[in-house]
């Protein structure tokens, strides 16, 4: 039986183990960078979308705000005419009296009257 000497592959020694190290971690770092450039283009686009969604939510509180404010204006009676000074018909009622047209009675019924609203 013949035995033959073991040879070993070539490796290409240093120089071609470097370069393989090199091109291995060349590799893992262009991929890794794309990855990280996705991911940061994506955390954008998703930012960009709440962005948006906020400012038509805001948006949409400001009209029914705004459309709250008018109803309210519009279903808001008009301010009553002002009525006579108190004390302009307590005068009027007092001279009324002093000319003896109103009663005594009288007097204080429509002076209760006035004085109550």
């Amino acid at each position: 039986m013949l035995i033959r000497p073991v040879r070993r592959a070539a490796r290409g020694g240093l120089v071609g183990t470097a370069a393989r190290t090199a091109v291995v971690a060349g590799t893992a770092t262009a991929v890794v960078g794309g990855m990280s450039h996705r991911q940061q283009e994506k955390a954008a686009q998703a930012q960009d979308a709440a962005a948006a969604q906020a400012q038509q939510q805001q948006a949409a509180m400001d009209a029914a705000a705004a459309q709250a404010v008018a109803a309210q204006q519009a279903a808001a009676p008009p301010p009553a005419a002002p009525g006579p000074d108190r004390v302009t018909q307590l005068k009027e009622l007092a001279d009324l009296k002093a000319q003896g047209i109103l009663t005594d009675a009288e007097f204080e019924a429509e002076k209760a009257k006035i004085l109550a609203s």
